[in-house]
């Protein structure tokens, strides 16, 4: 043994006012199921029990500013959501609680904010938005 503990990203954790809210989009979003529930958190699990998302309520929670503003609280971390079909994908969220902010940086992904107000990004493929691109010419 080297001396150095194995280490193993479980889970992530994410703030929020409400965690039985969040969990649900989150939920519906990703198609995963509730693994544990507390008074103010609530654990899910990818269905391959490869990864989690634990959602956490804050009484004094702030949502961050997307884009980022100088003095406004910032994002710490943002899921990034692979997906097969972007503009599908985006009116699905939208449909289950997300909002599409009017600044995007780029084509190949779109940047939402949960029911919280975190931003996470959908995005293609490598080989997916090479062939969207394509198709637009």
């Amino acid at each position: 043994m080297s001396g150095i503990p194995r280490f193993s990203l479980a889970s992530l954790v994410i703030d929020c006012h409400d965690a039985d809210a969040l969990a649900a989009f989150y939920g519906r979003l990703l198609g995963w199921e509730v693994k544990a529930r507390d008074a103010d958190w609530v654990h899910l699990r990818s269905p391959d029990g490869s990864l989690g998302l634990s959602l956490q309520g804050e009484a004094g929670y702030v949502p961050p500013h997307w884009p980022e503003r100088p003095g406004a609280q910032q994002k710490m971390l943002h899921p990034d959501i692979r997906v097969d079909d972007l503009d599908a994908a985006v009116r699905h969220a939208v449909a289950l609680g997300a909002t599409e902010p009017p600044a995007q940086r780029q084509s190949d992904l779109r940047v939402l904010l949960d029911p919280a107000g975190h931003p996470f990004c959908l995005f293609l493929t490598a080989a997916e938005a090479v062939a969207a691109v394509e198709a637009v010419e």
